[in-house]
């Protein structure tokens, strides 16, 4: 655990997410009719605090990735709104095209489908510096050594191609694209996933050292649990498209309030364990075509009572014992 993680207060907030809802589908039929929709993400509200790394994590199909796109200006919300420094997400693009990207970066998973395999490393790095910046030529060259000097590359790679790289180095090059225009806010889906263990320390520490110079705030999207435990100063766990549980990492980690949180931490594997919790293959999973009308983890949870399966709980239902720590739970493994 990182007990130096960085104390940031309510008025530092960098972005507010209210009220959320991406939803895919539901159009109306040439012949009648609506087409099924799936509530991709559901009345989400989020705040990410100016210097912090906010966690996300869940299974797959949770919401997370689509949360990010939503972030970076990739996809629009449904309902609901995204407030940026202030400004309304919306309202930035249409004043700017460019003012988000400017503001906002994004770290993909897959490092070497990331780049362009016909560009070499000069032109990938060169696009956001020409369309996100006014540096002359000159500018753009001394940018350019920058970047590289602060992602620990040889300036010689510049010339080269993204297949000549290995996934490490290649995820170097998409951080430092990302890091062209001078955002506050990097978004990372699933940064490291795709990489050795050894890699992945090499390219976290790298993270470290970024958000440090350059005073940026990130939102890391990970499966991953040991990563968010070491490098997360809060975490938000998401299930069905909502918060199950939102708080400082060390006293989510240490004390999980929801018993979703809890079963993904029993069921991952680390060094040294040799018992994991397996849930029964035949667990119900909510259908994303016709969510529930309670708690979504309610048919795999052996705590749930009448008022799970017919009431949504909401966001801070349970309050927990530290500050900042909440879950939409009626039933808490730990109460304040």
């Amino acid at each position: 655990m990182n007990d130096g993680r960085k104390k940031t207060s309510g008025e530092d907030t960098l972005l507010t997410i209210s009220g959320v809802e991406r939803i895919f589908g539901g159009e109306r039929r040439l012949f009648g009719g609506r087409a099924p929709a799936v509530h991709a993400v559901q009345s989400l509200s989020l705040n990410v605090r100016k210097g912090e790394t906010l966690g996300v994590v869940g299974e797959s199909g949770c919401g997370k990735s689509t949360l990010a796109r939503l972030v970076v200006g990739l996809d629009d919300p449904t309902s609901g709104k995204i407030v940026f420094d202030g400004e309304n997400l919306a309202d930035l693009a249409r004043k700017d095209g460019n003012a988000l990207a400017r503001k906002v970066q994004y770290v993909f998973q897959d490092p070497v489908a990331s780049l362009n395999p016909r560009k070499t490393i000069r032109t990938i790095l060169e696009a956001p510096l020409k369309h996100l910046t006014d540096l002359d030529k000159d500018g753009r060259e001394k940018r350019l050594t920058e970047l590289l000097q602060a992602v620990n590359l040889a300036p010689e790679f510049l010339e080269r191609y993204p297949h000549e790289f290995s996934g490490g180095q290649a995820q170097r090059i998409g951080i430092a694209r990302a890091l062209a225009a001078g955002p506050e806010l990097i978004v990372l889906d699933e940064p490291v996933s795709a990489l050795d263990v050894s890699v992945q320390a090499q390219v976290l520490n790298l993270l470290d050292d970024l958000k440090k110079t350059f005073g940026l705030t990130y939102i890391f999207i990970s499966h991953d649990l040991s990563v968010v435990e070491s490098v997360c100063d809060r975490v938000a766990v998401m299930y069905f498209g909502r918060i199950a549980e939102l708080g400082p990492a060390q006293s989510l980690f240490e004390a999980p309030m929801h018993p979703y949180t809890d079963l993904l931490m029993r069921s991952a594997p680390a060094p040294g364990r040799h018992e994991l919790m397996a849930e029964d293959a035949s667990a119900e999973l909510p259908d994303p075509y016709n969510p529930p009308a309670g708690c979504a983890f309610a048919a795999r949870c052996n705590r749930k009572t009448r008022t799970c399966l017919d009431n949504l709980p909401a966001s801070d239902q349970a309050p927990g014992p530290d500050s900042g720590h909440i879950a939409a739970c009626y039933h808490p493994l730990i109460e304040a």
